[in-house]
């Protein structure tokens, strides 16, 4: 029987000679704890890009005016095409022309602890649960800490699909909010979507 490639899509839509963005082609790492990344792309429009390790792939979200740490925010989260593990480290320019053209930092990564549970208290298969359409789970980032919701608010049928990023409310809620991504620092270089792009321009 032929399993059906995942990232089927994501390799369909670009061309490796002329970004640098991983194939894919490489086996995932295998980590104690999945992982998560929030990028920051400069592209036909800024807007966050929310990633949660699910088996070999990193489900994704472009989340338009990004996560929150304020529980009373609702950020608007829709689902984009599965990408490879490798593309929690990717950080750069992807060429004009190509799918999604613009700059890319890395705002956040770690590790995420799936929290989803059934109506009995039982545990639940953290993709089976993205399946149904609602999942909690923990971050353990830099930026990001505690517990987080998604929620699916329509199933594409006729329409986009979309969802709801939600910091569900903590003991002491931190109402940050998110900064503003112009100014944002990568948490893997400390530098902006300004340097990496001028930094690119020079090699």
């Amino acid at each position: 029987m032929v399993t059906e490639d995942p990232l089927r899509a994501y390799r369909g839509r670009r061309d490796f000679e002329r970004t640098r963005e991983p194939s894919g082609k490489a086996a995932a790492t295998a980590a104690a704890r999945p992982r998560f990344v929030v990028q920051i792309h400069d592209a036909r429009r800024m807007h966050f890009e929310f990633r949660l390790q699910v088996g070999d792939v990193l489900k994704s979200w472009s989340v338009p005016r990004g996560p929150s740490t304020d529980p009373g925010d609702k950020r608007l989260a829709v689902p984009t095409e599965d990408h490879p593990p490798a593309y929690e480290d990717f950080e750069g320019v992807i060429p004009q022309g190509e799918y999604g053209g613009g700059t890319v930092i890395v705002w956040d990564h770690g590790t995420y602890e799936p929290l989803s549970h059934d109506r009995r208290g039982r545990p639940v298969d953290f993709a089976e649960s993205l399946e149904q359409g609602h999942a909690t789970f923990r971050l353990h980032g830099t930026k990001l800490r505690g517990e987080y919701a998604l929620t699916r608010l329509r199933t594409g049928q006729g329409e986009e699909e979309a969802w709801l990023l939600v910091r569900k409310r903590p003991a002491r809620a931190q109402a940050h909010g998110t900064p503003d991504p112009r100014r944002a620092r990568s948490v893997r270089t400390g530098r902006t979507l300004a340097q990496v792009a001028a930094d690119d321009g020079r090699e």
